[in-house]
């Protein structure tokens, strides 16, 4: 974005609050956090005074606002890393990420993340005035996790998925492979998560965590316990179907932060792929599905447990 974006418009009704009135009015082209950093940044008034961001209005009132341009982007250099497409238009792209494969950049991951790469493929990406280095990055998936993740190409995509998302009305389904048998063939984890105490680096379920529900179905059980699971989730937290896994004592082979530090088979990293991927074109309103096959390498162990 090369120079400012200015609005300029009157509040129809009363006793709603700023921000949501500007998210009313500006929904698919910011965020509510995008627009409270505004409000926040002096960048929003009413009748030419800048306001907080939970006051309610009268009706009547004009206001302006006004978006920055985005600063020039040089903490992102693109890098032409290979990518699996499994589709992409003008608006988005579905790609099929490795094991292995960093999402966005963060402490200790500058470099070689998939937003470098998506960046050097659609180069339009920069343009997104969100969070460089999350630019075109709709959902995430831990490094260790392959499968199938969306990117969206412009803002007015960005901003339409994101907010199926948040609606909780994209599918997202995973195949894992679990240490034990859960008590029951089919089932459903609502427990809240959030950031263990004792470690921050890790999630758990807590009282006072963020809403998360998974719901699952037993695919396949073998002689030594481990358990083929196909998985759906509900909520995103982090590490959520690995934090709600272990919750019921079944926690997923390979993953030695949730589960058993000892391992009973040789896998680096964890066994869990996202499979299906299932969720409304932002311009289109076409319903879509994609489906990435297990990766060579998670295939090996379920060959493996089968022999």
């Amino acid at each position: 974005m090369s120079e400012h974006e200015n609005y300029e418009f009157i509040v129809p009704g009363s006793g709603e609050r700023l921000d949501k009135i500007l998210v009313t009015q500006l929904g698919e082209r910011l965020t509510r956090s995008q627009i409270q950093q505004l409000i926040k940044d002096g960048h929003v008034t009413v009748n030419g005074k800048a306001i907080k961001p939970g006051v309610r209005l009268k009706g009547g009132e004009t206001i302006k606002l006004e978006i920055p341009p985005t600063p020039p982007d040089t903490t992102i250099v693109p890098e032409p890393i290979d990518l699996t497409i499994l589709y992409e238009d003008e608006d988005l792209a579905v790609i099929d990420k490795p094991a292995g494969l960093i999402v966005h950049p963060g402490v200790g991951s500058e470099g070689s993340t998939l937003v470098h790469a998506i960046l050097a493929r659609y180069p339009e990406i920069a343009d997104i005035p969100i969070a460089p280095k999350r630019r075109g990055i709709v959902h995430r998936l831990d490094k260790d996790t392959s499968g199938v993740i969306l990117i969206a190409r412009n803002a007015t995509a960005m901003h339409r998925l994101m907010k199926q998302f948040a609606e909780r009305t994209v599918e997202k389904y995973y195949l894992t492979l679990v240490e034990r048998p859960p008590k029951t063939s089919t089932g459903r984890i609502d427990a809240p998560i959030g950031r263990d105490t004792r470690d921050r680096k890790k999630m758990a379920v807590m009282r006072d965590g963020r809403p998360a529900v998974t719901e699952f179905v037993v695919l396949e059980t073998f002689d030594e316990g481990q358990t083929l699971v196909r998985v759906r989730l509900l909520t995103g937290r982090t590490h959520q179907i690995r934090a709600h896994m272990a919750y019921i004592g079944a926690p997923v082979v390979g993953d030695r932060v949730y589960g058993y530090r000892k391992q009973r088979l040789s896998l680096k990293g964890q066994f869990l792929h996202a499979h299906t991927l299932t969720f409304t074109h932002p311009r289109t309103g076409e319903r879509l599905t994609f489906t990435s096959p297990l990766p060579g390498r998670l295939q090996h162990v379920l060959d493996q447990l089968r022999r």
